[in-house]
């Protein structure tokens, strides 16, 4: 893969390394075989426990480049390139809105491989922003909470649901921030503009006093431990491995509509070895890589069949739709009514 169109050599020399924002992770991946070549820096995300294997993979491919993987939350991922121009390789992240405001604003090279070709369109823009997974987003529910109730299949059911028996969910739901996640504001957004009883749900779901989250997972220990008997809007790529084996939750895709989230990567212009981001996006979209993803990381990689087996699975594509609730009026004003609906007194 090459980075082609832009002159990137007066940027390269300008950036500098993240330092003024706040990481989750920094892990060093030393090259394979001793003889350490070259370093290629990834911020994403993904928790590096779920890439690991396919870190590895690539590294066993490429025995000379060391990795250093740093992650963090998909606000600060934003920040970090948007802001600070912070000199990473490659850009992974859950939140496709924000990935597509940094590639429409001229802050991704653009990038061309048979890998990158073979993406359905709904996959990739304008060879700046690329899918590598595509994660339901879904319903997790205690199935002691239901004592014998049916588990809900649609929103509509969802809400009625938790009409009728509050004293067994108050406090103890739990969904994503909004304000605070990327990732959960594209979630909302996406919800609103698809089901005309999603503020209904936020409504009831307020006048139960739920907890707010910045990531899937603390929603999920908080379930696995009790503390929560159902989280909506919930990444079903990192519930799936850590519910395995469970009959206690149920994990639900709602038939009314289950958004489908594309796990997105770009090489930013502020990369000190674009063509190192490239040649790991280019594993990631090839055949090892997405068995690995498949098998290892848990993530299931693109795949336009599976969508179309699952009618309900309605796919977040990747096109300029994503920027409009990004503007900054839309964006306070949507958060004004979530507030008013979720945030009661």
């Amino acid at each position: 893969m090459r980075a082609v169109l832009v002159a990137f050599g007066l940027i390269l020399a300008l950036a500098t390394p993240a330092a003024g924002f706040e990481t989750e992770e920094d892990t060093r991946f030393a090259a394979v075989g001793g003889t350490e070549q070259a370093e290629l820096s990834v911020l994403s995300t993904t928790d590096t426990d779920v890439l690991r294997p396919v870190i590895a993979a690539f590294q066993a491919r490429n025995p000379g480049i060391a990795l250093r993987y740093t992650v963090a939350n998909s606000q600060q991922v934003f920040a970090a390139i948007n802001d600070d121009r912070a000199a990473y390789d490659l850009v992974i992240s859950s939140a496709m809105d924000l990935q597509m405001k940094l590639a429409n604003d001229g802050l991704a090279l653009p990038l061309r491989s048979e890998a990158t070709g073979l993406l359905p369109e709904w996959a990739r823009w304008q060879d700046l922003l690329f899918a590598f997974a595509q994660e339901p987003v879904v319903l997790i529910v205690a199935r002691a909470a239901l004592d014998g109730a049916p588990v809900p299949r649609t929103r509509r059911e969802l809400t009625q649901l938790l009409r009728d028996l509050p004293e067994r969910f108050i406090g103890r739901i739990g969904t994503y921030d909004p304000e605070a996640s990327g990732a959960g504001y594209l979630f909302v957004t996406q919800d609103a503009r698809l089901s005309d009883t999603f503020w209904r749900l936020a409504e009831v779901m307020g006048g139960l006093a739920p907890q707010l989250y910045d990531s899937s997972a603390p929603m999920i220990a908080d379930l696995k431990s009790g503390r929560l008997v159902l989280a909506y809007n919930v990444l079903g790529s990192y519930a799936a491995p850590r519910l395995a084996g469970s009959d206690a939750l149920v994990m639900v895709e709602l038939e009314d509509h289950t958004l489908t989230l594309l796990r997105t990567a770009l090489v930013p212009v502020t990369a000190r070895a674009p063509e190192l981001g490239a040649l790991f996006l280019d594993f990631l979209l090839g055949a090892e890589g997405r068995k690995l993803i498949a098998s290892a990381a848990g993530l299931p990689p693109i795949d336009a069949a599976a969508l179309s087996a699952k009618p309900h699975l309605r796919v977040i594509r990747l096109d300029a739709g994503l920027l409009v609730y990004l503007d900054v009026l839309k964006r306070r004003a949507f958060l004004e009514e979530w507030q008013a609906a979720l945030i009661q007194p």
